[in-house]
């Protein structure tokens, strides 16, 4: 594991403890327990945040960092956290919002460096939607490749959203009942006339931000032993890698951010943010979101070319790759073991691969870190009932990517809600599984069949993550 430190040392409780492999449980009957892995409690490596949890638990650096990345990450912060002005501006390093945009600031979709609830009637705040047409993903015509409801001064926004929820009911094997909730997105207010006849919409949801840095340094050799396209073992699960250009070199790279792998890297998934989200252009996005029927967009002033300095993209991006995954709770609790023996039985590690060793990075500290995201960063075919209809040059409409699991279980303390999945429909961890199809159909199953206090278990478990 390499240093430890006093905090670590604190947090990390003898492995002798727990390396039984079952235990007794209540009224004398014996039950199965999984196995602590050495190290496991700190999904991050030395990079791991054993220091602040509760509502602070996402916002601190790598635990790592020396004295200049930890400059650069502070400066990072400062312009992921404050927001940008309209130009011409009093502050010239924070002017270019816009024209158009969904947010004034990063930290206005990832709060707390955490994640957005998801939209609720027209407070879609911390979501967006993604447009396109046809079967290659072209963006839609008239409004670009991503829906801006907001707008600077003498410049039209692209509409209102507005997202309402249906209720689905279900019942486990047991006999319990649950409810699921679909979205159905409408967008009116539309200042340049209707959308294409063939227009797709897909709802995003912005991610908690934790150990973007360390998911980059993962061997691409390690996400190549998960791919399995014609499912030659027969496990059912046949996960291919996302291929996509990288907006700095060119060249085709491994997707590895985004909901469906769009990004190679931190620092482009972070140009991408600035130039989609807020309307801000820098060197690897150079170019406004507005299409040749948006005057207005297209007359605005910016806050100059490029209008995010690139002193200042390398610092969120160092800032964005170095946000620090908390410490694991309750990891040797017996209950958090019979979860982790189930979340195997039942397949869920068939795609949440659970670790990681990691390679070469940006960002030294990063680099030969034993890592726990339960991720295996592949593209999955998860079912119709989960297809935004919505093909990419590289991925279906049910195609997603595997998102880390890592600090699923602190939303709730960071953002005061449970809300998952791409779009935000699952209210918890259960509802979650129990919308996966396709690739994650038997897992799924084998949940759904599983008594409550096992399901309980193996929710307790991935909370503890």
């Amino acid at each position: 594991m390499g240093r430890l430190s006093a905090a670590v040392a604190r947090v990390a409780r003898p492995l002798s403890l727990a390396l039984a492999l079952s235990a007794w449980g209540v009224g004398c009957e014996r039950l199965d327990l999984a196995a602590l892995e050495d190290g496991e409690w700190l999904p991050g490596g030395e990079t791991t945040n054993t220091r602040l949890l509760g509502g602070n638990a996402f916002i601190t650096p790598a635990a790592n960092l020396e004295s200049d990345t930890r400059d650069q990450f502070f400066l990072g912060d400062s312009f992921f956290d404050q927001a940008w002005v309209e130009a011409p501006g009093g502050t010239a390093a924070r002017d270019g919002l816009g024209p158009l945009f969904n947010a004034r600031a990063c930290s206005g979709c990832h709060a707390r460096d955490g994640r957005a609830p998801g939209p609720d009637g027209d407070d879609v705040l911390g979501a967006l939607v993604r447009l396109s047409i046809g079967p290659d993903g072209l963006p839609e015509p008239t409004y670009g490749g991503q829906l801006q409801d907001l707008a600077v001064a003498d410049v039209p926004s692209e509409g209102r959203v507005v997202v309402t929820w249906e209720e689905a009911p279900g019942t486990y094997g047991d006999g319990m009942s649950y409810s699921l909730r679909r979205p159905t997105i409408s967008i009116d207010e539309l200042p340049h006339g209707p959308f294409a006849d063939d227009v797709r919409m897909s709802l995003r949801v912005a991610p908690q931000m934790v150990g973007l840095g360390l998911l980059e340094a993962i061997l691409e050799a390690d996400l190549d032993a998960r791919v399995d396209p014609d499912d030659a073992d027969g496990d059912g699960i046949s996960g291919v890698r996302a291929v996509v250009v990288d907006s700095e070199t060119g060249q085709l790279a491994t997707g590895r951010f985004g909901w469906k792998a769009e990004q190679p890297r931190v620092i482009t998934q972070s140009a991408g943010a600035f130039a989609g989200d807020l309307g801000v252009t820098s060197r690897l996005v150079p170019a406004d979101d507005c299409t040749p029927v948006q005057a207005d967009c297209l007359d605005a002033p910016n806050g100059g070319d490029p209008e995010l300095e690139e002193h200042l993209l390398q610092a969120v991006a160092i800032y964005a790759a170095t946000l620090a995954v908390p410490v694991r709770r309750d990891w040797d609790e017996d209950e958090v073991l019979r979860g982790k023996l189930l979340f195997g039985q039942s397949g869920c590690d068939a795609c949440h691969t659970p670790s990681y060793v990691t390679g070469e990075s940006a960002v030294d500290e990063l680099e030969g870190q034993l890592i726990w995201p339960y991720t295996d960063l592949l593209l999955h075919d998860m079912g119709e009932e989960l297809s935004d209809d919505r093909p990419l040059p590289h991925a279906d409409g049910s195609e997603w990517k595997t998102p880390p699991l890592w600090s699923l279980g602190l939303i709730p303390g960071v953002n005061l809600h449970d809300h998952l999945l791409h779009d935000g429909r699952a209210r918890g961890v259960a509802e979650a599984i129990l919308w996966h199809g396709g690739e994650g159909q038997e897992a799924r199953d084998a949940f759904v069949e599983l008594a409550a206090e096992d399901r309980d278990a193996l929710v307790r478990f991935v909370e503890s993550l």
